[in-house]
This record gives C-alpha cells, sequence and structure tokens, in this order.
C-alpha cells in the first residue's frame, strides 16, 4: 500500500489512518517520513517521547538513551489513540536534535489531516507497553538499507550534532548498534520491508 492509496481510503470513509515507519537508527525513517508529508499527511516521530536527559540522569539511563526504556513508551501510545480521532487538533512533542532533548507542543495535527504518519524504531516491538502499538497502526513499514550505509549516516549524524568521530563511532558501534539488533528483529511484524541507501 502506498501513502496515497491510504488517503484515497481515508477520503472514502473519513476515518484517518496511521502509518508508521520503523527501521533501525540511522535508516532513513525520518527523511522517508519528511517526504511524505503534504496535503492531507501529518509527520510525527517518535522521538518527541524521549525522557529529558535530567531524567536520564536521574535513573542512570543517559548512556543508553534511544534503548526502549528511555522513552515514555504509554505517553507516544496514548498519542497514537488519541490521534486516530480527527475530531480536534492534536498537539505533539518534536525532538530537537540541536539540543538532544524533546519540545511539548512543538507538532500539530489539524483535524483535516487524512493520514498521521508516524516514524520511530520500536513501533513494532511486543514487549508492553509498545506492543500496543502494532494495532493502532493500519499500515507498517520497515526500512532496511544496507547496514554500512545505515552506520555511516548513522557516525555522519553524530559528527553533524557536535560528537568528534571517535565518539561518534563509539555511540554508533555502541548504544544504537545494540538498539539496531533488537529493531530488526522486528522486522517481520511489518507489512513492507523498504530497501533504502
Amino acid at each position: 500500500m502506498t501513502i496515497d492509496h491510504l488517503l484515497d481510503a481515508a477520503r472514502a470513509d473519513g476515518r484517518r489512518r496511521l502509518l508508521g515507519i520503523v527501521g533501525g537508527p540511522g535508516a532513513g525513517k525520518s527523511t522517508l517520513a519528511a517526504s511524505l508529508a503534504g496535503p492531507g499527511v501529518a509527520v510525527v516521530g517518535m522521538d518527541g517521547w524521549h525522557l529529558a536527559n535530567s531524567v536520564l540522569d536521574r535513573l542512570g539511563r543517559r548512556d543508553r538513551k534511544g534503548a526502549p526504556d528511555t522513552f515514555d513508551a504509554a505517553g507516544y501510545v496514548a498519542f497514537l489513540d488519541r490521534v486516530r480521532s480527527r475530531e480536534t487538533t492534536v498537539w505533539a512533542p518534536e525532538f530537537r536534535r540541536e539540543v538532544e532533548e524533546p519540545i511539548a507542543g512543538a507538532l500539530e495535527v489539524p483535524p483535516d489531516a487524512l493520514v498521521v504518519v508516524t516514524e520511530g524504531n520500536y513501533l513494532l516491538l511486543d514487549d508492553p507497553p509498545w506492543d500496543g502499538i502494532r494495532a493502532l497502526l493500519d499500515e507498517a513499514w520497515f526500512v532496511a538499507p544496507d547496514e554500512d550505509v545505515r552506520r555511516a549516516r548513522l557516525v555522519a549524524r553524530h559528527e553533524h550534532h557536535g560528537r568528534s568521530h571517535a565518539e561518534a563511532v563509539a555511540r554508533a558501534d555502541g548504544s544504537d548498534a545494540a538498539n539496531a539488533r533488537v529493531i530488526a528483529a522486528t522486522a517481520h511484524r511489518a507489512d513492507r520491508v523498504v530497501e533504502s541507501g
């Protein structure tokens, strides 16, 4: 199914459709989601539900930022459930890489959005509360680039946001690689695999 099919289906019955785009860190999820934005399509990333750095410090999880337990997963599931309705505008947080923090109420999902595209790492995870997401999605796509391409993108992203090359490589090959393995194991739950890069 394509974004046009989802839009056509929503126009036909008036019911908003949710498309989830999943993949490991650096897979190209955000790029793909942004390319789908347009009239009738709103895009909201899962990263807006990152716990604040101060909370991660308090919980002792800052070095694992990006792991499943470093998000407000229940809050994200509740957002997806709420956004299925087109009755009112729904505001969502947005993750800002320049500050490495989520910003509340930064993204608008207006009632005229027929399709909401959401992208993130753990949309197909089967551990609670993440396991509530798949049933809320009308369609799920798994983005699966070549591993070397994904890693190179990730290192470049970390460098772009101020890490040294050594720090970028350590992050890409450390917690990011561990998270990528968890995410790869969920690909079978997707409706479609998208090869990129």
